[in-house]
Parts: structure tokens; C-alpha cells; sequence
């Protein structure tokens, strides 16, 4: 069974709910995986949105969160799980709005896509500061085993409000 990772907050390509976005309580959606292969020490996470800021126009990628060292044993992260609330051992990196935990999708114009992209390492990474999607996916590139990843859109329904973070 390969790895697979969910979200009981919306199916794969799939709209996300705004309780989860910078329209809601920007709070982490609950996500769930199974089949981590057999020497899965860790596990890292990643979302990213690549159609910053617009769509029709990607210009970047914009980072939403960095976790890692989330251990072997954990199977599912609890709706708003970031800082205190982390497993114990996960350690947070920065995103790009400068700063550690999640940051719910704002895309300022068009229906953005979220890549929640997991991760199962053959190893722990430890204490690696402060890094950044780059910096991890620096450290941890000989050490996965699997990846999966589940992807949201989100779109805000009232452009005039402004949003400035994808």
C-alpha cells in the first residue's frame, strides 16, 4: 500500500473550507496518512501554493508550511496543529510570510491550488534552526522513502477584500 495523505476537511482537488483560510481562523486543516513505508523514521510536510499571485500568471511559489521530525509513530495532525500543538518532536520551519507555523491560503485574485505534500524520511533531521522549504528539501532529498501529497483550492469570494498573501 503506497503512502497516502487526507484531509477529513476536503477531498483531493477540492475546494478548502475558510475556516482553514486568512477568511476564516487560518487555523491547519486536520490531515490523516497511511502506508509509510517500513523504514519511515520521520515524516515532513510541505504546503505550498505555485500559482502565486495570480493564476493566469504564476510568478512563484508561495510557502504556507514547513514542518519536519514529525515522528514515525504519528499518523494524522488535529485541526490547528502548529506551535504547542505539534507531536512532540515535529519541529516547525519558516514560511514565507517570515514566519514558523501555518498560514492559510489569501490568494489575492483567481482560484489558487494548495499542495499538502507529506513526506516519510529514513531518518530524523533534528534541530535545523529556522529552514525554509529550500533548506529542507535541501537536507532531507537523500533520505525520502515516499511521497504523497493531497491538493486543495481555494478561491476568495469577495476579491475586494483584499487579500495580499497567496
Amino acid at each position: 500500500m503506497p503512502l497516502s495523505i487526507l484531509s477529513p476537511a476536503f477531498s483531493d482537488r477540492a475546494s478548502i473550507p475558510d475556516l482553514y483560510t486568512c477568511d476564516g481562523e487560518n487555523v491547519a486543516p486536520p490531515l490523516g496518512w497511511s502506508g509509510a513505508p517500513p523504514r519511515t523514521t520521520s515524516f515532513a510536510l510541505i504546503v505550498d501554493d505555485p500559482d502565486a499571485p495570480d493564476p493566469a500568471a504564476p510568478k512563484r511559489t508561495f510557502v504556507h508550511w514547513v514542518l519536519y521530525d514529525i515522528p514515525a509513530s504519528v499518523r494524522e495532525l488535529a485541526e490547528g496543529a502548529g506551535g504547542a500543538a505539534l507531536p512532540d518532536g515535529a519541529r516547525e520551519g519558516v514560511n514565507d510570510r517570515g514566519r514558523a507555523g501555518y498560514s492559510g491560503p489569501c490568494p489575492p485574485v483567481g482560484r489558487h491550488r494548495y499542495f499538502f505534500k507529506l513526506y516519510a524520511l529514513d531518518t530524523t533531521l533534528g534541530d535545523l534552526g529556522s529552514p525554509t522549504k529550500a533548506d529542507l528539501e535541501r537536507v532531507m532529498k537523500d533520505h525520502v522513502l515516499e511521497r504523497a501529497e493531497i491538493v486543495g483550492t481555494y478561491q476568495r469570494g469577495d476579491a475586494t477584500r483584499g487579500g495580499n498573501q497567496p
